[in-house]
């Protein structure tokens, strides 16, 4: 009995690590808002992505509203949504090229299966895209974002996938 316990309160302390690690990702904030969960969404929007497109091209939203994406990748190869502002995406394309480099990600899809790759200055987080602003989606997958949008301007929602935003793979966002 002397064991379990022990036990017990490893496991207890492991899972209180993990949910406050999942908390911290998850509360992580931009000038124009920060990821929800699904619950707290306003209204869903529902977003095609083709090659080289996004249907639709414009999205309008109020300060505050919480915002449920549903992205559908219908084109033949990976994609990204991903928000932030014009600087933003150029900073991740340079991020995004390296995971192309490191072969982490292909033309098709993720390739996850342990890519430990340190990045352009050696501190990449063993090579994976987890930031809260971002997903990618496969070809004939669905995925979500949920957001809640604050007052802030130019932003953009845009696939980083190497070549794509400089092909026009780019939105606008407009808070209200």
């Amino acid at each position: 009995m002397g064991t379990k316990i022990p036990s017990l309160l490893v496991g207890l302390l492991l899972s209180a690590l993990s949910a406050a690690s999942m908390a911290s990702e998850e509360t992580v904030s931009f000038d124009f808002g920060h990821r929800e969960v699904p619950e707290k969404a306003d209204r869903t929007i529902e977003v095609k992505i083709g090659d080289l497109y996004f249907e639709p091209s414009r999205i309008d939203v109020r300060n505050g509203e919480t915002v449920r994406f549903i992205l559908k990748n219908e084109g033949l190869v990976l994609h990204e949504f991903n928000l932030g502002t014009s600087i933003a995406h150029l900073e991740h394309q340079k991020e995004m090229v390296e995971m192309f480099k490191s072969g982490y990600l292909t033309a098709m899809k993720v390739n996850d299966a342990g890519h430990g790759m340190t990045g352009m200055e050696g501190n990449m987080h063993g090579m994976n895209h987890s930031d809260t602003n971002s997903v990618l989606i496969e070809p004939g997958q669905t995925k979500e974002l949920v957001w809640t949008f604050s007052s802030a301007s130019g932003i953009q929602f845009a696939c980083n996938i190497p070549g794509h935003y400089q092909k026009g793979m780019v939105g606008q966002i407009a808070i209200k």
